[in-house]
């Protein structure tokens, strides 16, 4: 199966540390269709253009378009809203997860991170919202 296999589901990854986007991409690109940006900006602009993902894993700290701001911008969007969310992030705060799942994420992961979790943690989702997804494991 080609990693741009169209079957694959889609994954639009937000994160602006490059050893953690690798390890992302590395764990994920086997299952997904992965596409990374470095902001929520740039991600924002990608499904403004059609490019709709079947879920978003985006970090809290990233420059131009905060996780968090991504996340409120995109679940006040009637468009959007339906898009499933997990936060990855390095921040431990029970007061900092409370507000990103108040605000509609569906999961909030703390770095470091377990990328057979990570995986299983996605499929959770994806199946609550009925795209089911088989996967190989790394």
């Amino acid at each position: 199966m080609s990693k741009t296999d169209q079957s694959l589901q889609k994954v639009i990854v937000v994160e602006d540390d490059i050893a953690v986007k690798t390890l992302l991409y590395s764990v994920l690109e086997y299952n997904f269709q992965v596409t990374a940006f470095e902001n929520g900006m740039e991600a924002l602009a990608h499904m403004q253009q059609g490019n709709i993902p079947d879920i978003i894993i985006t970090d809290l700290n990233t420059p131009e378009l905060n996780g968090y701001d991504l996340l409120v911008q995109l679940k006040s969007s009637s468009f959007f809203s339906t898009i499933p969310i997990i936060i990855l992030s390095g921040e431990e705060g029970s007061e900092t997860r409370i507000k990103c799942l108040e605000a509609g994420a569906d999961d909030y992961i703390v770095k470091p991170f377990n990328p057979r979790e990570l995986e299983v943690r996605i499929n959770v989702i994806l199946k609550r919202y009925g795209k089911s997804q088989i996967t190989k494991h790394f």
